[in-house]
């Protein structure tokens, strides 16, 4: 198979415009534009493939303990199934919250959709502080039908995650495990903490993995500076 890439503007150069009537100035810019997203595109496969070429993470040694929808208690190597792949999404719904995160909500809104299609290929658990049956009644209330929740037991993870405020309040986290027979090694964590951020920017994965952000970027207003999505509108 012929590996060879070619240029993304000659490439670019290919494009059709869908309607008649583009003006030369559209045509040109956005051949300008369709050669800088090849060049992402390529720039996310080689990101991709980076990630995978990570050497063996930190073994986690310590027993973190979990309660699952049946009321079991599980450890962390019992949330793989028969799955080498664990992804882990930590959501804002502690004790002390009346209700969920918005923006953890809208995320995990977009991922009940495919949830079922990703538990084909890995393991994917909910974690939240609340009860288990609290964590359940929302996802109900949503009408989440294919998403896994999790209790925390005690706070050890959430604090060793440091996601974990002294005033109770939470941050969320995105983690990746791979299990080697009875040994779990962390894969890859989110770290785009507050601090990395550029300026007029929330921190953020590169790419986005929030579906809401990734379609309002494809409109002329794009994300807004000011706004965040709701429970209820």
């Amino acid at each position: 198979m012929n590996s060879t890439l070619h240029a993304a503007t000659e490439l670019a150069a290919q494009a059709k415009t869908p309607f008649p009537g583009a003006s030369p100035a559209y045509e040109d810019a956005r051949r300008v534009l369709l050669a800088e997203e090849i060049e992402f595109r390529r720039h996310m496969t080689r990101l991709v493939e980076q990630r995978r070429a990570l050497p063996p993470g930190p073994v986690i040694r310590k027993d973190y303990r979990f309660k699952d929808t049946r009321g079991f208690d599980v450890g962390l190597r019992d949330l793989f199934g028969a799955h080498r792949t664990l992804v882990t999404y930590f959501w804002m719904y502690g004790p002390q919250r009346e209700r969920p995160c918005p923006m953890c909500t809208n995320w995990l809104g977009a991922v009940n959709g495919n949830a079922a299609d990703i538990a084909q290929r890995v393991a994917l658990k909910i974690l939240g502080r609340s009860p288990v049956e609290r964590q359940l009644a929302f996802a109900q209330e949503r009408g989440w039908r294919d998403l896994d929740f999790v209790q925390t037991v005690g706070d050890d993870y959430a604090h060793d995650l440091g996601v974990l405020l002294p005033d109770g309040s939470e941050y969320p986290a995105l983690v990746v495990y791979q299990r080697d027979g009875d040994t779990v090694r962390l894969f890859w964590a989110s770290e785009m903490a507050k601090e990395m951020a550029d300026p007029g920017q929330d921190p953020r994965d590169a790419p986005d993995i929030a579906a809401l952000w990734s379609i309002l970027d494809l409109t002329p207003e794009g994300r807004p500076a000011d706004w965040y999505p709701k429970l209820r509108y």
